[in-house]
Parts: C-alpha cells; sequence; structure tokens
C-alpha cells in the first residue's frame, strides 16, 4: 500500500504505485498517477491529468498539473507527463498542454528544478535538464538533454534551447541557443561555447577543438548565416557536436538564432 500521511487528500481515481509516499497536507487529483517510490515531502499539489514516474520527489509547495496559464485554454483534457528521478524543489510549477500545442507537456529524466522554477504550457523538456531557481520557461519552449538553466533567467514561447546549451542567470532568452552554446544579458547574446560542460559530460578533446573551429568560423566569417551554414557544413561536418548545430540552425523554427553581439541587431 502507498504510505499516505492521514492529512493528505487523495481523490477517488488516483493512481499510487505501491511504494509512493504522499506526506503531510498534499492534495492529488482524481487524473494523477505517480509511478514507484515517487515522494511527495507536503504540501504538494498534483492536478489534472498528471503522469509522474518512478523516483521523482516533489518539494513542499510545488504545483503541477493544474490549469494553463494561457487564455485560449478551454479546459481541454490536456496531460503533464514527468519523466523519472526528477528532483522537483519548493513552489516550481508545471502546467499541462493546451490544444494549440499538442495536448501535452512533457517533462524528461533526471532533471533538477530549484526553487520557483516554472515550465509553461506545451514545454517539452529533455533529461539531465537543470533549471535553477526561479528560472521560466513560457509556452511551447523546447529543451535539449543537459542544458543548464541560470537563476531568473526568462524564456520567450516557442524558443528552443540545444542540448548541453547555458543560459546565464536573469537572461531574457528571446532567439534559439545553439546546442553547446552559452547566451546571457538583458537580451541574450551568445557569448562562446560551454566547454566547460562538454568535459564534464566526456567529450574528447578532438570533438571539442573540432566544435571550436566550426563556431569561430560560424558566427566570425562574412556572409549571411545561411551561406555561413552550408559552408560550415562542407568544412566541418562529419563530426557529432558540429553536426547538431548544423541541424539545430537548418530545423524549422519560429524564431531567430541567438547570435553574437552586432551579428543579430544587438
Amino acid at each position: 500500500m502507498p504510505q499516505i500521511h492521514p492529512t493528505a487528500i487523495v481523490a477517488p481515481g488516483a493512481m499510487l504505485a505501491e511504494t509512493a509516499v504522499i506526506g503531510p497536507y498534499c492534495i492529488i487529483g482524481e487524473d494523477v498517477e505517480l509511478g514507484p517510490r515517487v515522494t511527495l515531502r507536503s504540501h504538494v499539489i498534483i492536478g489534472g491529468r498528471t503522469t509522474i514516474g518512478e523516483g521523482t520527489r516533489l518539494f513542499p509547495f510545488a504545483s503541477v498539473g493544474l490549469e494553463p496559464q494561457d487564455l485560449k485554454y478551454r479546459g481541454e483534457n490536456s496531460e503533464l507527463v514527468i519523466g523519472r528521478n526528477n528532483t522537483i524543489r519548493e513552489y516550481v510549477t508545471m502546467n499541462p498542454g493546451t490544444e494549440g500545442g499538442g495536448m501535452i507537456t512533457r517533462v524528461g529524466d533526471s532533471c533538477l528544478f530549484m526553487v520557483g522554477a516554472h515550465v509553461a504550457h506545451d514545454c517539452q523538456i529533455g533529461d539531465h535538464i537543470v533549471m535553477a531557481n526561479n528560472a521560466t520557461l513560457a509556452g511551447h519552449v523546447v529543451v535539449g538533454d543537459y542544458a543548464i538553466l541560470g537563476g531568473l533567467c526568462a524564456v520567450h514561447q516557442y524558443v528552443r534551447i540545444g542540448r548541453h546549451a547555458m543560459i546565464g542567470g536573469m537572461s531574457g532568452v528571446e532567439r534559439d541557443v545553439i546546442p553547446y552554446g552559452q547566451v546571457m544579458g538583458d537580451r541574450a547574446r551568445l557569448c562562446g561555447l560551454n566547454i566547460i560542460g562538454m568535459q564534464r559530460r566526456g567529450f574528447s578533446r578532438e570533438d571539442i577543438q573540432a566544435l571550436r573551429n566550426a563556431y569561430q568560423f560560424l558566427f566570425a566569417a562574412d556572409g549571411t548565416l545561411s551561406d555561413r551554414v552550408a559552408e560550415t557544413a562542407e568544412r566541418f561536418g562529419g563530426v557529432g557536436p558540429v553536426d547538431d548545430v548544423i541541424s539545430f540552425i537548418r530545423a524549422d523554427s519560429s524564431r531567430a538564432i541567438c547570435q553574437p553581439k552586432g551579428e543579430n541587431g544587438g
């Protein structure tokens, strides 16, 4: 049987794994499903059609699965799916999807959401993400694996953040951030590569150097970005991180690519 504190309120219909732990004063809605070893410390609210995977921990006053902050939302039966082994700290909020965004907000595995982080409707979050205190995602944001978002940063709706990217604290991110890129600033600008992050993740010196060379050509050479992307692919393609960046830039997006100051109107 799940371990449920006497002060917790669990609606009929909620599906709780045998090893789930529900702490004091938590409230769980009827369409919630909690996997094995999911732990709610206390005062956690989980509503809507929300599924939380094995080993995820939620700390006091986290609120997940309640209706999205979207004026177009009309009560559609959308979902929030949270993966395994995540840590969701105090006052974190996560909203389900909407009809205009595919009906689902999805969070991957092994992520850390620090105090006050917010994941809005229809976001798609990868694995091993870190969102520091009060980092905020607007609707429809996509975040790649191993990205790190600094405290108090704010990401505009529909922005894509590439895998292994680093967002500086208090940055306002209005444009897509390439994989392995570092951005910072009031209106964020690309300021280099997340080399330390790549080293910590075990990338080879050869791959890192190839990405350095490609980055310098891509953002320092003359001509249009599309021309430089094509030439970068010819000169430096065939290396995993370089191909990641090229594919990311070439993919469809409603947002422009974040570039160094002076390259994108800054």
